[in-house]
């Protein structure tokens, strides 16, 4: 029975951790980040540390600098591109460059006579969607502008967050083993509950990161590519849009170049319409079912489902944190729960699937638990 001095600590215990997570909140991504970046990188850096012959400190400034060449570098360029072809964007369309209402008739006038038809028979003679359009246009247009805006006011914070993911990331790769170990002991779990934990929470951090962010990466790419390619304005802009969209199970990079085809087809460019449609297919479209069993396997996949409703409830609670936070936290409860499952199989059945020990006091609960249901 837990004594006064027992639940008192405890309670000391919890307050801590909460103030201390309150302090850090500010940078909580700063911190998530690093943390997910130190996990996909510990085997490299576990490598270099043993060419290296053991010495830490150069084998972490080492994978430090790796990290910033690979990844960071070319995040920061994208970013500088991006910010600049939203403002063109944007500029666009505060001057009514853009009129999606003429791309709709030349569409529709450029339908096949069929598609016409059924359209007129259930009541649509006339796409006039000027006035939805330009409410919508109008939302989006000061949607951005506030982004943007805030992105300029925020530049010295990302600075200040970039320099303390680094900063943390060196000794989490240098002390990440030591780290792991003494969160391992302080867990009040059972080991085969940490353990089981430890490795769930471990593979999805690199299935994320390597799989899902890598092949959305790699599909934003060469979207944008073949925008630069064929002509298309804010090819980079749209690629990041492709990368975020392929994320989402069920939606995807086609709800971008699959409108821009259809629209080079109808104004007439069917050569480059017919291009985008084969290169979306045939290369963008499979480069998920290639990439993802390659960099992370089959078996540390979440359900398509999981992953859409964890990321966009991830999205809209902790922004483009919540790409990696929600999944991981639905990867978390799945496991939480498969752990509790386990464990109510042991108990009930302990000479079934999984044999216990003689001495395991499972075993007798479990005995004991038979003897009441059965009487």
């Amino acid at each position: 029975m837990a004594t006064l001095e027992d639940r008192a600590f405890l309670l000391l215990v919890a307050a801590v951790t909460a103030a201390f997570i309150w302090v850090l909140w500010p940078f909580y991504g700063a911190v998530l980040w690093g943390a997910a970046i130190a996990i996909l990188f510990a085997p490299l850096y576990r490598k270099i540390r043993e060419r290296l012959h053991g010495r830490a400190n150069l084998a972490a400034v080492t994978t430090l600098l790796i990290i910033v060449a690979i990844v960071i570098v070319p995040l920061m360029l994208v970013g500088v591109l991006l910010v600049r072809q939203a403002a063109g964007v944007y500029e666009r369309l505060q001057a009514g460059n853009v009129d999606f209402q003429s791309y709709l008739a030349q569409i529709a006038a450029a339908a096949p006579g069929w598609v016409r038809g059924l359209l007129g028979s259930v009541g649509i003679t006339d796409l006039d969607l000027e006035e939805p359009l330009a409410a919508g246009l109008r939302a989006a247009s000061q949607l951005l502008a506030e982004q943007l805006v805030l992105l300029g006011q925020n530049a010295f914070i990302f600075v200040i967050g970039l320099f303390v993911m680094l900063y943390l990331l060196f000794f989490l790769l240098r002390d990440g083993d030591a780290l792991a170990r003494r969160l391992n002991d302080a867990v009040p779990l059972r080991p085969e509950q940490r353990r089981a934990l430890a490795e769930k929470f471990t593979m999805v951090i690199r299935a994320m990161i390597k799989g899902t962010l890598a092949v959305a990466v790699v599909q934003g790419f060469l979207g944008g590519l073949i925008f630069w390619l064929l002509g298309i304005p804010a090819a980079a802009l749209w690629g990041v849009v492709m990368g975020i969209l392929s994320l989402l199970p069920a939606v995807g990079s086609p709800i971008v170049w699959g409108p821009v085809a259809i629209y080079l087809l109808a104004t007439g460019e069917v050569w480059q319409g017919l291009v985008l449609l084969a290169y979306g297919a045939l290369v963008i479209g499979v480069i998920d079912n290639v990439l993802r069993p390659i960099l992370v396997g089959k078996d540390t996949r979440i359900p398509d489902y999981v992953v859409l409703i964890s990321t966009l409830g991830g999205l809209a609670l902790f922004g483009i944190n919540g790409l990696l936070l929600g999944p991981v936290i639905a990867a978390l409860f799945l496991a939480v729960w498969d752990i509790f499952s386990t464990g109510r199989r042991r108990y009930y059945d302990p000479v079934g699937p999984v044999t216990l020990a003689e001495d395991d006091p499972l075993r007798e609960r479990a005995a004991r638990q038979r003897d009441r249901e059965s009487a």
